[in-house]
């Protein structure tokens, strides 16, 4: 279980953040979606059946389902501020830097929602989450050699539409 968690765990977190960041104030959500999605994954393992497909679709499953319902709860609740204080300094970015990020990441997701939605699912999964083009295309339901044409065309439309908007050179 250790070297499956060591191996499954890190392309989690990466699709969490990539998922919980499109919606504003939930990507400190993600380690904790991504350790529910290990969680899960522990205790649905006696139940998977090898299908063909590859174990990362299994897994991505349960990924795509917790996140769903991160995002449920918290349409839902308020986030209510606290009267403690960390016990560490924050070493993470200033708030120039972090204004920049998220201007940066919005440009991205809006260059993004220019794509039809297989192309989009498919360029976030193959860029952000790091998956290889046999994994996309057999959650995608598409061959390896199809994934990576659709890449190239959706790159291609990206930069036309960055540099319509002014974003490239």
């Amino acid at each position: 279980m250790d070297s499956l968690l060591r191996e499954v765990r890190p392309m989690v977190v990466r699709y969490c953040r990539a998922r919980l960041a499109r919606v504003s104030g939930l990507a400190h959500y993600s380690d904790d979606v991504a350790q529910e999605v290990c969680v899960a994954l522990l205790s649905a393992l006696p139940r998977y059946e090898d299908r063909g497909r590859p174990f990362a679709s299994f897994v991505y499953g349960i990924a795509a389902h917790k996140v769903a319902d991160t995002l449920r709860v918290a349409g839902r609740t308020e986030t209510v501020p606290t009267d403690t204080l960390p016990e560490r300094a924050d070493e993470g970015p200033g708030p120039e830097e972090a204004a920049v990020r998220v201007i940066e990441a919005q440009k991205a997701r809006e260059l993004l929602d220019e794509l039809p939605e297989q192309q989009r699912r498919l360029l976030v999964m193959r860029v952000i989450v790091g998956l290889t083009a046999d994994e996309t295309g057999h959650v995608l339901g598409m061959s390896a050699g199809a994934v990576r044409v659709a890449q190239h065309r959706a790159i291609a439309r990206l930069r036309k539409v960055a540099v319509a908007q002014r974003l490239l050179p």
